[in-house]
């Protein structure tokens, strides 16, 4: 019987493999946000308390989530940006111009100046111009992305503030606060296009050959390219499809404040925006990237930010934090870290 070797040795395991949950690229977000929203429900009373007013659903959680829907929005198209080695920093100016434009056709009277399908059009379509700027700057002429963000970074904002003369467009349109704070079906409309914008571009991803296409560039762009990849065509769509999110989160925030700021809307939001794709598991080295992870540390930065302002802490902190969580972040992307802490074999 000793000779013989054990059935019970020999039987497959079933199930996962012990720690395939801790090695889950979701895992080190959720269990971020679940400490946040941990000490939330400690600290702050009634947290987790939803109330139903004129069928609408209210309270903390209602409120961050719908604070977070324009930082999702860039965070999407920032995930695809950094997918293909990119970057994009120009994002909080495409949100002030095209806050801006949109508030200054609807007009500052109880009607609008003009229709406001038509606004919002040519507001995303300043965006989409935008996109278009940075994509040529960057794959035609083959100028860093950074350095080419940087430009219009500087150039949308100031153009921004030039339309409204450094002053705030007030809009009293009330059809177009339904885009910022209207609720669908109990649930701020915010998220129903959040929600939209994700599942068209997760679709793309997933059930089309363009998911794969970015990862290829974001790992090798000249093998891609020699392979027969569109390269160019490639880059120039992810820099267009960002700044249509940016222009469409500057609707969303001008919506929502009821007026153009174009000084301070979507100031840092694309800072914000890539610690959220890094925070969500993105490769900042491009090719691995995460849509569902983007869109968790865009609610961690939101549940952190509301975290900071209910215990009373200085908003001065917020920075000091985030400055914190990147630096941590670059540190677990490092390959020499990691190598520091691996295990020698004996």
């Amino acid at each position: 019987m000793s000779g013989q070797p054990s059935t019970l040795a020999r039987a497959p395991r079933s199930g996962p493999a012990p720690g395939a949950l801790l090695r889950h690229p979701l895992f080190r977000p959720l269990a971020a946000l679940a400490v946040l929203l941990i000490i939330d429900l400690v600290a702050v009373p009634g947290f987790f308390r939803l109330t139903v007013k004129e069928g609408h659903l209210y309270g903390s959680l209602i409120d961050i989530v719908n604070r977070a829907a324009p930082l999702m929005l860039a965070a999407l198209g920032m995930t695809v940006v950094i997918a293909t080695r990119g970057i994009d920093i120009s994002v909080g100016a495409v949100v002030a111009l095209s806050g801006t434009v949109a508030a200054m056709l609807i007009g500052g009277g109880p009607e609008a100046q003009t229709p406001m399908l038509w606004a919002m059009a040519a507001a995303m379509g300043a965006a989409l111009l935008c996109g278009l700027w940075n994509g040529i700057l960057v794959a035609s002429l083959g100028l860093q992305p950074i350095v080419a963000t940087l430009i219009l970074m500087v150039a949308g904002r100031g153009l921004a503030q030039l339309l409204t003369d450094g002053q705030i467009v007030t809009v009293y349109y009330e059809p177009y606060f339904v885009l910022g704070g209207g609720y669908l079906f109990g649930l701020p409309f915010a998220l129903t296009v959040v929600a939209v914008v994700f599942a068209l571009i997760a679709f793309m991803m997933k059930r089309t050959a363009l998911g794969l296409f970015i990862q290829a560039v974001g790992i090798n762009p000249v093998a891609a390219r020699l392979a027969g990849l569109k390269t160019g065509a490639l880059i120039l769509f992810v820099y267009v499809f960002c700044a249509a999110c940016a222009g469409l989160a500057g609707l969303m925030i001008s919506s929502n404040i009821k007026s153009a700021d174009a000084n301070n809307a979507g100031l840092l939001l694309e800072l914000d925006a890539i610690l959220a794709v890094t925070l969500g598991g993105t490769s900042l080295a491009g090719g691995k990237f995460s849509l569902v992870g983007s869109v968790i540390g865009a609610l961690i930065i939101q549940t952190l930010t509301y975290t900071i302002y209910s215990l009373g802490v200085p908003p001065e902190v917020n920075m000091v934090v985030k400055s914190v969580v990147v630096f941590l972040v670059c540190l677990s992307q490092s390959a020499e870290f990691k190598q520091l802490f691996a295990r020698r074999p004996a």
